[in-house]
């Protein structure tokens, strides 16, 4: 029986809540603020036929930019298992440990022979969606190597 009181007893509470927010049905009611404090309020929307000026805040809902290209000097050939033969000179990247090649980012492969500053050619793919360390590149898994 208490049980039964109980329940009956939120329920009503519930039903009591749910009837003050609002008459409109929006559940919307002003919030009171302490005394000689102003109430915070969301700035203007900006005027659309004004354009804007350095500094000012970027709408999210705005226009999307195009997306970048990439740059040239990418894959030189594609063998016909799928992989991707990249063939140029290796740089370092601007974390350590980090090589790139044609803006590629180096996963793998034989250390010793893909240095920065060698001359290499090597066969693998891209894995865009692997997380690295290295702030740059396009992560690709190398499968082979040689000198280039």
């Amino acid at each position: 029986m208490r049980t039964l009181r109980l329940a009956v007893s939120a329920l009503a509470v519930c039903v009591a809540l749910s009837a003050c927010g609002g008459q409109d049905g929006t559940g919307d009611t002003p919030t009171p603020t302490p005394t000689g404090a102003q109430p915070v309020t969301s700035p203007p929307s900006p005027d659309p036929s004004i354009p804007p000026t350095p500094g000012d805040p970027v709408d999210p809902t705005g226009p999307a930019l195009p997306l970048p290209t990439r740059p040239t000097g990418g894959p030189t050939k594609t063998p016909p298992a799928g992989g991707t033969t990249l063939t140029g000179t290796v740089t370092s990247g601007v974390e350590p440990n980090c090589l790139l090649l044609d803006n590629y980012l180096l996963i793998g492969g034989p250390r010793d022979l893909l240095k920065a500053g060698a001359k290499v050619t090597v066969t693998g793919r891209v894995q865009r969606d692997l997380l690295t360390t290295c702030q740059q590149g396009t992560p690709f898994l190398v499968e082979t190597a040689r000198r280039g």
